[in-house]
């Protein structure tokens, strides 16, 4: 996500957001965090206007905000899924806390999830081992009827004896 969404899900400014990415530098890696060139900025942005310009005939909000998204100067961070986790963490704000709780919360709900299908998984391989004789004849009978074997055949018609 571009930082600039981000400072708008946690109620703070994007400058706000940039310095404390910047006093943290250590919590964003790579992995979590990058700044786009200029380039993929310009095209990014050019998609956007246009895109939005042909869904509802107006221009686009990021056009109409304020220059620094349209500048040059000004070229946003881009943030993975960890670096959201971690920006929750070095915000100071009482939304930021509301959004790491509900990245907490999402994670223990994945773990659970994952427990679960493990103990399923399980549980499907020991049916599978209880009642594979059984599904062994099932599975021949069906291969012989999907594969018959080849009919010989008399032929038909006149001999000719010499």
């Amino acid at each position: 996500m571009l930082d600039f969404y981000l400072a708008e899900l946690y109620n703070v400014e994007t400058r706000v957001l940039n310095q404390a990415v910047k006093r943290n530098k250590n919590r964003f890696p790579i992995d979590f965090m990058f700044q786009l060139s200029k380039s993929e900025w310009e095209k990014w942005k050019s998609q956007i206007v246009l895109s939005s310009k042909s869904e509802s005939g107006n221009s686009s909000q990021l056009v109409m905000s304020s220059k620094k998204h349209r500048g040059s100067k000004y070229i946003p961070y881009v943030f993975t899924e960890h670096g959201v986790a971690m920006l929750s963490s070095v915000l100071r704000s009482k939304k930021a806390v509301e959004v790491n709780i509900s990245i907490m919360r999402a994670f223990i709900l994945l773990r659970q999830y994952a427990i679960s299908h493990k103990e399923l998984l399980k549980k499907i391989k020991e049916l599978e081992k209880k009642y594979d004789h059984n599904f062994a004849e099932i599975y021949e009978a069906l291969n012989s009827l999907l594969n018959p074997p080849p009919v010989k055949r008399k032929k038909v018609g006149y001999k000719h004896y010499d």
